[in-house]
């Protein structure tokens, strides 16, 4: 389904508002409606028992959003969180001077794309990709460029130069995407954080940020959080919770906003192990999206070239939105340099006592990042689409449908009376609801015809739907229908709470 669709579908069925729309809303910033919420709450609850409830070493903590100013410093965010930003001087529109070079070497990659895909239906089964992109010559020529072009914008992004990046832009004929033209400002740096004051102190000293990532609150409790729990090297503080960037470029519906919502992990490790704690971390992440059933070619490693600069080590796992492969989640080796910076800057010792090695060292820490926002829009952007229902006609031959996983569903099942003007019906399907309610998020509804109120469930998407109708009242059984292959059978009341609670529940996954 295409991204205008996705978006629409997300407010016609309660998932996602603009934030303040009922004052021409707010940039970049949005509501979680009535299914939205419980998506999301789900999300959340299968990255905390997954990454906390299911390792002995990895505990949790909830930082506060406001932190003391010098951490920010310590951080580097206050002199080095930065993007890179060039104005259009004809559309007025504003863009991110890497993600502008970015898109010019991936409309080089689509070429080769289009002559690959042309090739494979030249020579069918026969065909090898890895080859023909190594012996094809227009390929080869193209990778060099694109090579090349990113090899650029690493070192520029890298030096902070954005002469260079303005260089680029010009000497690559970049055009802006609303007016076609090259009229293009100078690049220069904006930096990212909202800030606030304290109180009433005005000035630098009663200066406040806006966190614009959770991570630091992991750090700068990381002694009090291995004394307490009394955790040994290797071990992990986990965090979910909101930071704000101030995007100048945002776009992409929920995948950049200026609010959002992060689920990260920090894996304190000895120096020296920190690569095989890296390559672990990315394996399981990996295979922690893959439960999920989603299909493992939507899902790629993209190592990064430009490392930020606390890490010797950094890959994001991205997923094939509708707008082209993009970062769902980050692994990154982040050294001492956090610790190390709090511990300068603090005049506090960060360190951990190893017992076995009878000495004090700053661990290394391996990161682990998913926003849960852009996890939110991988789901629904992978479980969405109109399918052709067998054995329907007209109107009722295509469904909307959202394939979620069971466990990620934000209701688990539906209770629908066959009819809503028999009260034989509304009450018995009203016995059901309430006894299956303390255990599940059930829905009731008696609204419409039973084939329409099918299609709500399914565009929610509900797992299982279960109709009262008369038989019901005569031996005790119900319709459960399921929602992905349309079967439809005959079960006890009793029934309900084990077959949906085997499918629905968080185990499954983990």
């Amino acid at each position: 389904m295409d991204f205008k669709n996705l978006i629409s579908h997300c407010k016609e069925y309660g998932f996602i508002y603009q934030s303040s729309e009922i004052y021409d809303g707010l940039s970049a910033v949005y509501d979680y409606g009535p299914y939205g919420v419980e998506l999301k709450n789900n999300i959340k609850s299968y990255w905390w028992k997954s990454m906390v409830q299911m390792h002995e070493n990895i505990v949790g903590i909830d930082a506060a959003i406001f932190m003391h100013p010098k951490t920010w410093k310590a951080s580097g965010h206050v002199d080095a969180f930065n993007d890179p930003l060039v104005d259009n001087k004809d559309s007025k529109k504003r863009y991110r001077a890497d993600q502008l070079i970015e898109g010019y070497a991936e409309k080089i990659e689509a070429k080769n794309i289009k002559d690959v895909e042309k090739a494979k239906a030249r020579f069918g089964d026969s065909f090898d990709e890895n080859q023909f992109r190594s012996t094809n010559d227009r390929i080869i020529e193209r990778q060099k460029q694109i090579d090349e072009v990113l090899d650029r914008l690493a070192k520029a992004m890298g030096a902070g130069d954005m002469e260079a990046l303005g260089n680029m832009i010009n000497e690559y004929e970049i055009v802006c995407p609303e007016s076609g033209s090259r009229n293009w400002t100078e690049v220069r740096q904006f930096n990212l954080m909202f800030n606030t004051q304290l109180g009433n102190i005005a000035g630098e000293e009663g200066k406040l940020y806006l966190r614009p990532e959770t991570a630091q609150g992991i750090f700068v409790n990381f002694l009090n959080v291995q004394k307490s729990t009394r955790q040994k090297i290797p071990f992990g503080i986990a965090q979910i919770g909101k930071a704000f960037r101030n995007e100048i470029v945002a776009r992409q519906f929920i995948f950049r906003m200026r609010e959002f919502e992060q689920m990260e992990m920090q894996f304190f490790v000895k120096p020296g192990t920190e690569m095989e704690w890296y390559n672990y971390w990315k394996e399981t992440r990996l295979k922690w999206h893959t439960a999920l059933g989603t299909n493992p070619n939507k899902l790629k490693y993209h190592d990064h070239k430009n490392l930020a600069h606390y890490a010797n080590a950094a890959v994001d796992i991205e997923f094939e939105f509708p707008f082209g492969f993009r970062e769902l989640e980050g692994i990154h080796s982040r050294t001492d340099f956090d610790l190390r910076e709090h511990q300068n800057l603090s005049g506090k010792k960060l360190q951990y006592f190893d017992p076995e090695m009878n000495e004090n060292y700053t661990p290394y820490v391996v990161e682990t990042s998913i926003g849960c926002d852009r996890m939110f829009l991988a789901m629904v952007a992978n479980a969405l689409k109109e399918e052709k229902v067998p054995d329907a006609d007209g109107q009722d031959s295509v469904r909307t449908v959202l394939s979620l996983h069971p466990a990620l569903a934000p209701v688990k099942v539906a209770v629908l009376p066959l009819l809503k003007n028999k009260e034989e019906l509304t009450s018995a399907a009203q016995d059901v609801f309430h006894s299956l309610k303390k255990h599940f998020s059930v829905q009731y509804d008696e609204k419409d015809a039973i084939g329409r109120r099918y299609r709500r469930q399914d565009a929610i998407g509900t797992p299982y739907c279960i109709t009262i109708d008369f038989e019901t009242l005569e031996n005790n059984t119900v319709t459960i229908r399921n929602r992905d292959t349309l079967v439809q059978e005959r079960i006890s009341i009793d029934e309900i709470k084990t077959k949906i609670g085997n499918n629905v529940s968080l185990e499954s996954l983990l």
